[in-house]
Order: C-alpha cells, then structure tokens, then sequence
C-alpha cells in the first residue's frame, strides 16, 4: 500500500492554482540559521540542524507538486570564510545528509545534482556526494540541484575557461559562442533558468547566486528564517509568483 503522505500534490487542491501557473524550478537561498538559533540562546550549530529539516520538508514538497527543478544554496564559495568550527561542522553535516535523505530521494523519484565546484570539498563529503548522485542519475521525477562550494563569478569564470578550451581544439568556433553556449557550460547545464528565487529572513541580496541564470526569475523575499520555512511558506510564495506578469522584456497585455 503507498504511503499517503507521499501521494503527489493536486496544485488545484493545494494551492488553488493550474499546473500552469507553477514555476518550473525554484532557488532557494536559505537564510536565517544563525538568528533562528540566537533568538533560542543556542549554539548557531543547532539552527543549522533545524534547516535541514526544512530542506527534507521543501524538497517533498516540491517532489509531490511535479516542480521540475529545485536549486538549495547550502554552501557558498565564500562561507569558507567562516570559523573552522563551523565549516566542519556543516561539512559533516552535508556528508551525514547524502548518506540519510538516499532512501527518500529514491522513494520521491528525485534525482540529485551537483551545482559548485569539487576543489575545496572534503574527500569523505565528495565520496558520498558522487554516491548519492550516481544512485539517483535514472530518476526522472524533481531534480534537486545542491549548491554546495558554489559561487556564481566561479561559475563563470569556470565557463569562459571550458568554452576556450572548446575553442583552442577546433570544437567550437568563436563565432559560434552563443547564449546557449554559455548555458550549457554553467555547472546548471541540465536545469531550466529559474523561474522563481526565493530569499528567506527578509534578506534583499543575491549574494553571488545563479547570476546568469535569474535574468529573467520573480524573486520573493520573506521574513520566515530558513528553519521555520515550511509548506505553508513555500505555497505562499508560489501564490505570489503566479500572481505576477511575467513579460520578459515585452509589453503586458
């Protein structure tokens, strides 16, 4: 018998909205760690533990409505910066996730995809990283895009270098570089450009993400901090999206 709770959302009964209306892929910038954990006088390590569980409830959630694609940013290029202590703790964190979230990105179809670079990355995290997307590469239900040791500039200043290289072996010609071009050798070559980005705890930055990629997305910005963001907060950002004109440049009706 399945498990109900994993029976796929009706967007009509859920969110009150068509199929149509729904963003294809979703970034996520989780924000809010730290301060949720302040505000409870503990460690900043805890609130890191509480927002995992909202990346588990986000994830299901998003896997149930039949979005296409979901990109979390988990861990910047430059959150390196932080305490050790810190950066270890979440590397370990990160690892610990791969291996326990497997059993259900396999019962929800997902597959797992990962957006960054490697250099930099613990051996035992780049171990169970590589296994958990290699087990989920067949899945044909949401793509998950982890932005794990991910910044944007080294984004594209890993593209500019593979499409040279492309250049310098006679594969591709230089007038032949095009906007799909650049696309195709972002580390987000197999998701769609986001349709909407949402920021959590009423932060209104980028912050180094997807920046080629959100040219044209709806950005949402919420006051919820990352381990509160539920499903409840998640449809209401969808609701929002689909209440918006999206033009793209061209003239509304």
């Amino acid at each position: 018998m399945s498990d109900p709770s994993n029976e796929p959302y009706d967007p009509r009964e859920a969110l009150g909205l068509e199929r149509a209306q729904l963003p294809r892929h979703i970034a996520v910038i989780m924000d809010g760690n730290g301060r949720w954990a302040r505000q409870r006088n503990l460690p900043r390590i805890r609130g890191h533990e509480r927002g995992v569980q909202a990346v588990r409830t986000i994830t299901t959630a998003c896997a149930r409505l039949r979005l296409e694609a979901l990109t979390l940013y988990s861990f910047s290029a430059e959150n390196w910066k932080r305490p050790k202590e810190e950066v270890d703790f979440l590397m370990q964190m990160c690892r610990q996730y791969l291996i326990a979230e497997r059993d259900e990105i396999m019962e929800n179809n997902i597959r797992l995809i990962h957006v960054g670079r490697r250099d930099g990355l613990p051996e035992s995290v780049l171990t169970e990283l590589d296994a958990t997307v290699a087990l989920s590469r067949e899945n044909r239900g949401l793509k998950v895009g982890l932005a794990l040791n991910y910044g944007s500039r080294c984004e594209l200043v890993d593209a500019v270098r593979r499409i040279v290289r492309s250049v310098q072996a006679g594969e591709l010609g230089e007038d032949d570089i095009s906007e799909q071009t650049v696309s195709q050798s972002l580390y987000t070559a197999e998701l769609p450009d986001p349709d909407l980005l949402i920021r959590t705890a009423s932060e209104y930055r980028i912050s180094n993400f997807l920046l080629w990629q959100i040219s044209y997305a709806e950005l949402y910005v919420t006051d919820v901090l990352w381990p509160d963001f539920d499903t409840h907060a998640l449809f209401a950002a969808i609701r929002a999206f689909a209440r918006r004109e999206r033009r793209f440049g061209g003239l509304g009706e």
